[in-house]
């Protein structure tokens, strides 16, 4: 059923609300067509009919950074030590194995896991285009579908993020690995991009996988195709001080200058991770509104670093979220982590409130993916909702008034108990509705591809 198709209009009462400011109890939400059509505070109980959601409700979340295919590196590359660029070699032997239906099968679980996560959106960064050694399938997007077709059965909404890879650095060919992500240049990127089509649940994107992949002439190819179809448009940034070096070296500036340089920043783009910026590259990116997309949990994970979200934010860019190589699924870690790694590298408390950090994985989660009318609890709103558990192990014994806090702070991933995208109930007290067994799911279709 699509997700734009609701069989009936749909009453939600919620037990707790966050409503963008504060929590408010007993909350009525109406939904029809897939949307919001009224919210009414004051429902002391469930109105005739209603269904009950008990907890806090927050609008889904989006997940803002997205390789599925990662999630089958799980457990197996936090073995031993190692760098993110032997971290790279184990992440290539994965994508080697990977064909259309076999990312079909480890997508769909990764997005199962995802929804039972409370996220009803995510923004996959997508750049495994062809076959071994670049040969095109008979469908060129055949990949691309996979995905989308993916987040459909899993019952989620998808940013496909097509993404230019052309190189394996500043002036080299694309390895072995590489060749199945390459068009061979951006205006055949483009082409191929051109065939993609959205639909009720999926929107198409842009991104330039870094400017270590696309050469410099042909970054401004990708932003106009984002620019012209007002789609959004990504871009991994400074993850590593060495593509910085590089860049440099290459080019006589930062990755930040070189793409404002090309016409790559703006309101619509998002800068992923930013861990390695100049007070320049700051005001660059704040200055022309690009937002930036934090992965705390991937970011320490692979020891690039702690980025200067605050400062960002406080030039002007809009911050955002993804779990990113999923060393976990969990965007209230996240949230929580985006603030207590900031704790640690100034040794001082309260950079942003529980709203903000909310705010920061639901509606500006949902822009940066061009999802402007998603993300909140309003009417007109496409209805989707997330409910976390206030009497788990971790969320029982602070006021009510408190949920935002406590959902932030102490809450987990495992504390979602439902999961509401476009007035569908899609997660219900903590089982998928689509995915009867999500665990098997991912362990099969991780078995399918692991070496």
């Amino acid at each position: 059923m699509p997700l734009t198709t609701q069989a009936t209009p749909t009453t939600y009462w919620l037990e707790h609300a966050w409503l963008g400011t504060h929590v408010e109890p007993g909350v009525a939400v109406d939904t029809a067509d897939g949307r919001i059509t009224a919210v009414r505070t004051g429902a002391d109980t469930p109105p005739p009919g209603a269904t009950a959601l008990r907890g806090l409700t927050l609008p889904g979340l989006a997940n803002a950074h997205s390789h599925a295919f990662h999630r089958a590196l799980r457990g197996t590359v936090q073995v031993g030590s190692g760098t993110f660029w032997t971290w790279r070699e184990v992440m290539y032997s994965v994508a080697d194995r990977l064909t259309p239906d076999t990312y079909y099968a480890l997508a769909r679980a990764v997005y199962a896991e995802m929804a039972l996560a409370g996220i009803t959106c995510v923004g996959e960064f997508h750049y495994l285009h062809h076959a071994p050694g670049g040969t095109r399938y008979d469908d060129p997007n055949a990949m691309g579908e996979a995905l989308v077709s993916a987040a459909e059965d899993a019952g989620i909404r998808i940013t496909l993020l097509d993404t230019a890879y052309l190189s394996a650095g500043f002036g080299a060919p694309p390895d072995a690995h590489q060749l199945r992500f390459s068009d061979g240049t951006a205006e055949r990127w483009a082409e191929r991009a051109d065939a993609l089509k959205e639909r009720a649940h999926a929107r198409i994107g842009a991104a330039i996988h870094s400017v270590r992949a696309v050469p410099a002439g042909q970054l401004g190819t990708v932003a106009d195709w984002a620019r012209e179809r007002q789609a959004p448009l990504h871009v991994h940034l400074s993850e590593q001080t060495a593509e910085n070096d590089a860049c440099r070296d290459a080019h006589g500036c930062t990755p930040t200058r070189l793409l404002a340089d090309h016409g790559a920043l703006g309101r619509r783009t998002t800068a992923v991770h930013a861990t390695h910026l100049t007070t320049e590259d700051i005001e660059l990116l704040g200055d022309s509104n690009t937002g930036v997309c934090m992965c705390p949990t991937t970011e320490r994970d692979l020891a690039d670093g702690i980025g200067p979200a605050a400062r960002v934010q406080d030039r002007g860019s809009p911050l955002s979220l993804g779990s990113d190589s999923h060393a976990v699924i969990d965007l209230l870690e996240e949230a929580r982590a985006m603030e207590l790694d900031e704790r640690l590298r100034t040794r001082t408390r309260g950079h942003w409130t529980a709203a903000a950090l909310l705010r920061a994985a639901t509606a500006d989660g949902h822009a940066a993916l061009g999802w402007d009318d998603a993300g909140t609890l309003e009417a007109g709103a496409l209805a989707d909702l997330t409910t976390i558990a206030l009497d788990s192990v971790r969320t029982a014994g602070p006021l009510p008034r408190l949920a935002a806090e406590t959902a932030v702070f102490a809450a987990s991933a495992a504390d979602v108990r439902h999961t509401v995208v476009a007035g569908r109930q899609i997660v219900r007290d903590g089982a998928h509705t689509l995915v009867p067994d999500v665990p098997t799911a991912l362990a099969e279709s991780i078995a399918a591809v692991r070496g």
